[in-house]
C-alpha cells in the first residue's frame, strides 16, 4: 500500500518525465564545482544559488557538516573531476538546538536501549554559533590530506528569512 507522499511522488514524477529532455547530460558536473548544504526544507539550492541541471553536485546533509559528507566529497574530486566546494549553513538550522547529549537522551527515550547502544559513539555535529561553524568546516576541508590543496573552498550563511547568502569565508 502506498502512502499519500509516494503517491504524489509518482504523478509528480511522470508529469516531470513526460516532458523531460536532459537525458544525455554527462556524468561529472559541467561546471566542476559542489555544493555542501544542509537537507533543511526551507533551501532550494537549485533555485536559490542558480544550479542548472548538470551544473553541480549538491550534498545535503544535517548541519551541512564536511565531517559528515567527507565520502561523497572524495567521489565528487576523485571520480568526477569537481575543483571547487561551496559550504552554505543557514540561519535557524536545528544543528543550533541541541547537544549530543540531548540526541543521544531522546533516541535512548523514543527507540529504546537496544538503538541508544547502536549509537552510543555517534557524533551529530550539532553547533552553537553558524559562523564559527562554518569556519570550523572550512578550515577541516583546507586540512584534510583527503581534500587535494589545489581545490578551492568558500563557506556561506543562507539567510532563510530573506533568500539572501553572505560569504563568511
Amino acid at each position: 500500500m502506498s502512502s499519500s507522499i509516494q503517491k504524489n511522488l509518482a504523478s509528480k514524477n511522470a508529469e516531470y518525465a513526460s516532458k523531460f529532455t536532459q537525458g544525455d547530460l554527462a556524468l561529472p558536473p559541467a561546471k566542476h564545482y559542489l555544493i555542501l548544504t544542509c537537507m533543511d526544507a526551507r533551501i532550494d539550492p537549485a533555485a536559490a544559488f542558480g544550479i542548472n541541471l548538470g551544473d553541480a553536485h549538491v550534498i545535503r546533509n544535517a548541519g551541512a557538516s564536511a565531517r559528515d559528507a567527507l565520502r561523497s566529497i572524495i567521489i565528487s574530486q576523485q571520480l568526477l573531476g569537481t575543483k571547487e566546494i561551496i559550504l552554505i549553513k543557514h540561519t535557524g538550522c536545528g544543528m543550533l538546538t541541541f547537544s549530543n547529549d540531548d540526541a543521544h537522551s531522546l533516541v535512548k527515550k523514543n527507540l529504546g536501549p537496544s538503538a541508544s547502544a547502536e549509537i552510543a559513539t555517534l557524533d551529530f555535529l550539532p553547533f552553537t554559533n553558524i559562523d564559527d561553524a562554518i569556519k570550523g568546516d572550512v578550515e577541516y576541508l583546507k586540512r584534510s590530506a583527503a581534500v587535494s590543496d589545489d581545490v578551492i573552498i568558500s563557506g556561506w550563511v543562507y539567510e532563510v528569512e530573506t533568500g539572501k547568502v553572505r560569504q563568511i569565508v
